[in-house]
């Protein structure tokens, strides 16, 4: 038998939370971008200034069928056919040619959630009501689409498996606050307004050791704490290896920390990124900041996107 409790009778402390953090009407009740406001113009040509050795990372796991999804939830991993073969196509002058196409979840590998990923009480960012998003058309509002040209400024990677001297954080491992504060102290970075922060795990180097087997089951991240944190220091974007940002399972609810810097603050998230060759070099020369691109795809009324995103030092 399903006991369905009283609303009120069931405590969720990140709804306080994220009305107290929340940007709606910030700017404008129309607003479909939220956070990625941080990134002005004059904060993006500053960016440039991280730019340093010319050296660029591309930060995406590859695109195949070798990919971490199991079905769960409808996502499987891409599935990659050729429509045609060289020997399809034949001209008398010689030209040969090859096409084909993918098929896929748009959150399934490296990816972005849009701001129409996640709700609660009926309600996404800035109000928006549920409904606006139907499967004839997908979301009318806050979809991928309206967040571009997307990131495009200064990203700053803390290292917090380097950092705890592991390969990877166990699962359940809560990232708060203080750690952010201690990671920033020990790698010298500064974190300014409209940064992207993106963070290492090591869950993307735990996925090349011992394959994805059990990888979505559980998750070291950061705690809900982290969302006064992260509003304090108006983040454009957070990006991270792992598959779902926050500490799995959670201390309270599903995914707080999806509702509050989504449906609330107004922040997109970054989910899978590869950040092994990013994070040893910057280990090696000790410049934790970078310029980072990473445009979402121009899906129409799309939830996410698929991103290959570009770390340039």
């Amino acid at each position: 038998m399903c006991i369905i409790k009283d609303e009120a009778e069931v405590p969720f402390p990140f709804k306080e939370q994220g009305k107290r953090l929340s940007n709606w009407g910030r700017w404008g009740a129309d607003d479909e971008r939220g956070t990625l406001n941080f990134l002005t113009p004059e904060v993006t040509r500053a960016a440039t200034a991280s730019i340093r050795s010319g050296r660029c990372f591309e930060l995406s796991i590859p695109l195949g069928s070798d990919g971490p999804q199991t079905g769960y939830g409808g996502r499987v991993n891409p599935v990659h056919l050729l429509n045609m073969m060289p020997s399809d196509f034949k001209m008398d002058d010689g030209m040969c040619v090859a096409d084909d196409f993918i098929m896929m979840p748009l959150q399934c590998a490296t990816q972005w959630d849009g701001l129409c990923h996640v709700g609660y009480d009926g309600l996404f960012y800035n109000g928006v009501p549920a409904g606006t998003i139907t499967a004839y058309s997908g979301a009318s509002r806050n979809a991928i689409d309206k967040t571009l040209p997307g990131v495009a400024g200064r990203g700053v990677l803390l290292d917090f498996a380097r950092l705890h001297g592991v390969d990877w954080l166990p699962a359940g491992h809560e990232i708060t606050p203080d750690q952010l504060d201690e990671a920033i102290q020990k790698q010298g970075v500064e974190i300014r307004s409209g940064d992207t922060l993106l963070f290492r795990t090591g869950w993307r180097r735990k996925a090349l050791v011992e394959g994805w087997a059990g990888w979505l089951t559980a998750e070291p991240g950061l705690g809900a704490a982290c969302a006064d944190w992260l509003h304090d220091k108006e983040i454009a974007a957070l990006a991270s290896d792992n598959w779902g940002i926050e500490v799995q399972p959670a201390r309270e609810g599903f995914m707080p920390l999806h509702c509050i810097l989504i449906r609330d603050m107004g922040m997109m998230l970054g989910e899978i990124w590869d950040l092994e060759a990013l994070a040893d070099d910057c280990a090696r020369d000790g410049q934790w900041d970078f310029f980072l691109t990473a445009p979402a795809l121009r899906v129409t009324g799309g939830i996410g996107s698929p991103v290959s995103p570009v770390a340039i030092k």
